[in-house]
């Protein structure tokens, strides 16, 4: 059930009492919005009627909630069957709308998983993001991308499983460097056979399941198997794998016990706080990741961890412990729905002893560190926009800057990127590339009329957040390319420079290019402003670099015989061992194709008019 208020035509301001009193006695989830229509606040209630009559009450209320609530042009309610129900609801708004008065988990980037490729028959390792196959094993989430490269190593040393992508293992005709130093057992020319590499792909599912004893009593047995029947080199492959084993146990277990576990703990500088989170699964530590909510001022610690638990475990299994550094509002409820979710006891303990409470005093530092470092980096950042805000005589600092830059070779896969600043830094999340085709190659100011063309008529399309700022990678051309696509866009208003790299191309002495007096500045390396102009120039130019190379290497990889119809790996392999080559396959005639076998007329006949 869905309700909306709405103003009456002839009011002035929004009646929150009477819409209060008319509201059900039923837990249920409430969001707040203004005259824009833009969220300000998602809550969760057991009680709807009397949740919202608390702020319309006579009883005095903190300034954040003045604020809020004299904001308010309507409210929408959906009721729940249950007050766990409410909750999932509430973290699903949460995460969609990011409304203005809730404390929210800032995370611009998808989780990192590991990757286990079993839609085929030789499965290979690797990191992933973003969407998943259902074809395909994940594991994970975990706390950060470095945890996952050191698992995924961990796994080529000790179970030798393959990382290369399958069209490159399609094409390999001898083994590559991976199988010289050990790291993988090269299946793609037949060195292991599907039977003996599923074991290995086994061993490596449980162990980063935190199973790694199972592991090393799985070895041992074979490890007998294999000197009962005297292939002893075999043993003592399986001796050394047990050997590394216990030695990273060794390393990597936690303290004592080999349970799955959450450490949070909760730091707090004056308005802002920051979230340490420490994930051991198996007894194993996979790292740790600092979090920063935003907009937790006004709000108690009990209250950050209580929305931050709720929507950090929105897309992540939790696991049967969780320990925190202060108890979070509505604990037992906390503990309800994710043991709902699980189908077993997950709980929640903000009291540790022992050892637990030394674990959670090291997150503790930990989360303290990187919060004042954070600070002192968001104190720098904002000084160097009010240093650029004053040589550019703007009457304010700008609160977002975006730049775009070029990348391409000799005018082929050209890539251009789009990176955004504000006072906090990067912001991530609203980076683009863009691949850029239909202009003569080489042509870098029709390139950057494209990608500003794109960028700017979508965000007016979609009614985006525009920049205070614009950058280019370039010089006079470049700006002047700037100016006239603002324009045809009717953004004029917006200022716009070009970065050029000065006449001895030394970092920090770049030219600054204006369309407007003085034209041109040299702010040089002393200068904080000319640090950050640099900063942002210099990851445009990182993030175009890297898009043009990853296009660049799939286009190299990439075979002209895997798109036609009718070959498979196989197939595409029988061509180029036959040949010697795609050279080979390119020089051969329909005849000479079609006395492969697999490989009729009609087919050969395809192949011959792909090639050419």
């Amino acid at each position: 059930m869905n309700n909306k208020a709405e103003p009456k035509e002839d009011s002035t301001k929004f009646d929150g009492r009477k819409f209060a009193a008319r509201l059900s006695t039923r837990p249920g989830v409430y969001l707040m919005r203004d005259e824009q229509d833009t969220a300000l606040y998602v809550g969760k209630a057991a009680n709807l009627r009397k949740r919202v009559s608390s702020y319309f009450d006579a009883r005095p209320k903190i300034d954040r909630i003045m604020r809020m609530t004299a904001r308010i042009a309507t409210i929408e309610v959906s009721l729940t069957r249950t007050e766990a129900e409410a909750l999932l609801l509430e973290n699903e708004w949460i995460k969609s709308l990011k409304p203005r008065y809730n404390v929210l988990l800032r995370d611009d980037k998808s989780y990192p998983w590991v990757l286990l490729g079993t839609d085929h028959e030789f499965p290979r390792i690797a990191f992933h993001r973003g969407a998943q196959d259902k074809g395909r094993q994940y594991l994970g989430p975990y706390p950060s991308a470095s945890s996952v490269r050191e698992s995924i190593n961990l796994i080529q040393k000790l179970f030798l499983l393959r990382n290369c992508e399958d069209s490159f293992y399609s094409h390999r005709r001898r083994p590559c460097l991976q199988y010289q130093i050990r790291r993988c057992t090269a299946p793609c020319v037949g060195k292991i056979g599907a039977p003996e590499y599923g074991k290995q792909v086994e061993d490596a599912l449980l162990f980063l399941r935190g199973h790694s004893q199972k592991v090393i009593t799985r070895l041992i047995r074979r490890m007998e198997q294999a000197a009962d029947s005297q292939q002893y080199e075999q043993a003592a492959q399986f001796r050394d794998q047990i050997n590394h084993l216990k030695q990273m146990q060794a390393k990597q277990f936690v303290s004592t016990g080999n349970g799955d576990l959450d450490i949070m703990a909760l730091a707090r500088i004056h308005r802002s706080c920051a979230i340490e989170v420490v994930s051991v699964r198996g007894g194993r530590s996979l790292g740790q990741r600092d979090y920063f909510p935003t907009q937790s001022e006004g709000h108690t610690d009990a209250e950050v961890l209580h929305a931050f638990l709720g929507q950090y475990y929105r897309e992540r299994k939790p696991p049967p412990e969780i320990i925190v550094s202060h108890t979070p509002d509505q604990i037992d409820l906390l503990e309800t729905v994710f043991s709902d979710r699980c189908n077993r006891k997950v709980r929640i303990q903000a009291h540790s002893r022992s050892h637990r409470r030394k674990w959670l005093e090291l997150a503790g530092r930990n989360a303290l560190n990187a919060l004042r470092m954070r600070t002192a980096d968001s104190n720098r950042i904002s000084k160097q926009f009010d240093s650029l805000a004053e040589l550019l005589q703007f009457e304010e600092s700008p609160k977002i800057i975006e730049c775009f830059d070029i990348s391409h070779t000799s005018g082929h896969k050209t890539v251009a990127s789009c990176v955004v600043f504000g006072h906090e830094g990067a912001i991530k999340s609203r980076y683009r590339r863009y691949n850029l085709k239909g202009f003569e190659p080489g042509d870098d100011y029709a390139a950057m009329r494209e990608v500003l063309g794109r960028r700017y008529r979508k965000l007016q399309k979609d009614e985006g957040s525009l920049p205070d700022l614009v950058m280019v990678d370039g010089g006079q051309g470049q700006l002047n390319v700037a100016v006239d696509v603002l324009a045809e866009c009717g953004l004029s208003s917006i200022p716009v420079m070009g970065v050029a790299k000065g006449k001895s191309r030394r970092a920090g002495y770049e030219e600054w290019i204006l369309p407007v007096a003085p034209y041109s500045l040299r702010p040089g390396p002393e200068s904080s402003a000319s640090h950050l102009v640099q900063q942002v120039r210099d990851e445009a130019h990182r993030f175009a670099i890297t898009g043009h190379r990853g296009r660049r290497q799939k286009a190299t990889v990439h075979s002209v015989l895997e798109d036609v119809p009718g070959i498979g790996a196989r197939r595409r392999r029988a061509l180029l061992t036959h040949f010697g080559g795609l050279q080979g396959v390119r020089k051969a005639g329909i005849e000479e194709l079609a006395g492969i076998p697999g490989i009729n007329q009609q087919l050969a006949t395809r192949i011959y008019k792909a090639l050419h």
